[in-house]
């Protein structure tokens, strides 16, 4: 059986800038049995000008009258909300993870001893980001939404440059739209990342649904990431492309049956399918009454269940032998 995907659940900013409600979200994730809960860190004024527009999605599932800027100050988490979730986390078994869009939030999530750190789809093309988290040698995980290989080459060769070994890089296939349309999700191109890059791979599912993610996992993904919320229909940017809780532990249910189910490759008869052989399969068996001496043919020989008699790929040796002593119709026969 291949090893576990690492199932990372993105509460993201679903928290609307509400401990509570992030230590619900973490509740759930904890029950749901996925490897790592989500956040996101940043400092607003770092992230965006006070003037900058929502994308889409943004406006249709939060207030018109604002920017960016705005909305994205309301779920800032500060330094004493992280430390009081990281505590959480450990208290609920689960591990605590977020994105830093930043410098100043690298450095925290550094100071609180986060080992990994993810490289928002947003930031792929950032330069000065990129090469001081590449120059920590952490282990990286590299969204790809909105992007062309080429920008994908570059970012990985700026981590490579500043400090990170390729080995260290996951790198995400990723579409930004919240939800994406089904037709727009391209998931063989996380095929074309680990065969161009030679790193592991994986998905970050803003569709509707598991399907997608559970696909990826068969194709090879060894990291999905999906938003989850309390309740599709509260406030915010997010909720609305996220997984309510029962349809998160779907989805890890069926990413963890994949895994079972993609074996190891090697065709041969299964543990519990063994016993069925003599069941459904065949031998050969008298078709009529044969007396001893009489030649096997085609017209005195049948080929019946069960196969616990010569099988029928001994047909053309049984042909044309006399027969050591008389069979009964339906006998298996002996040579």
């Amino acid at each position: 059986m291949r090893r576990n995907t690492f199932i990372i659940a993105e509460a993201g900013v679903n928290h609307n800038g509400d401990l509570s409600i992030a230590r619900k979200l973490i509740d759930v994730a904890a029950e749901a049995g996925v490897d790592v809960v989500k956040f996101q860190t940043f400092r607003t004024e770092n992230l965006v000008t006070q003037y900058a527009n929502k994308a889409d999605y943004q406006l249709n599932n939060s207030s018109e009258n604002e920017y960016q800027y705005q909305m994205l100050k309301r779920l800032e988490l500060t330094r004493e909300m992280h430390i009081e979730l990281i505590e959480y986390c450990r208290l609920k078994g689960i591990e605590f993870f977020s994105t830093a869009f930043d410098k100043d939030s690298i450095d925290l999530l550094v100071e609180l001893g986060i080992n990994y750190f993810k490289i928002p789809s947003g930031e792929i093309t950032n330069l000065p980001y990129i090469r001081y988290l590449g120059s920590l040698g952490k282990r990286i995980i590299l969204s790809t939404g909105m992007s062309e290989m080429a920008e994908i080459e570059a970012a990985v060769q700026a981590l490579e440059t500043s400090g990170t070994l390729r080995s260290n890089i996951t790198i995400l296939h990723c579409n930004t739209e919240y939800p994406t349309p089904m037709e727009d999700v391209n998931l063989k191109a996380m095929v074309s990342l680990r065969d161009t890059f030679g790193v592991e791979v994986g998905y970050s599912d803003h569709t509707q649904g598991i399907e997608v993610s559970v696909a990826a996992v068969a194709l090879g993904g060894t990291v999905i990431e999906k938003h989850f919320t309390l309740n599709k229909n509260m406030p915010g940017p997010d909720h609305k492309a996220s997984l309510e809780p029962h349809e998160l532990k779907q989805f890890v249910s069926a990413i963890r049956n994949i895994e079972k189910a993609m074996g190891d490759g090697i065709k041969k008869p299964s543990p519990s399918e063994r016993k069925n052989k003599a069941i459904v399969r065949k031998s050969i068996v008298a078709a009529r009454a044969i007396k001893e001496g009489e030649v096997f043919t085609e017209e005195n020989l049948a080929v019946k269940r069960p196969a616990n008699g010569l099988s029928p790929m001994l047909w053309d040796k049984v042909c044309g032998r006399s027969a050591f002593r008389d069979f009964a119709p339906d006998e298996l026969i002996e040579i």
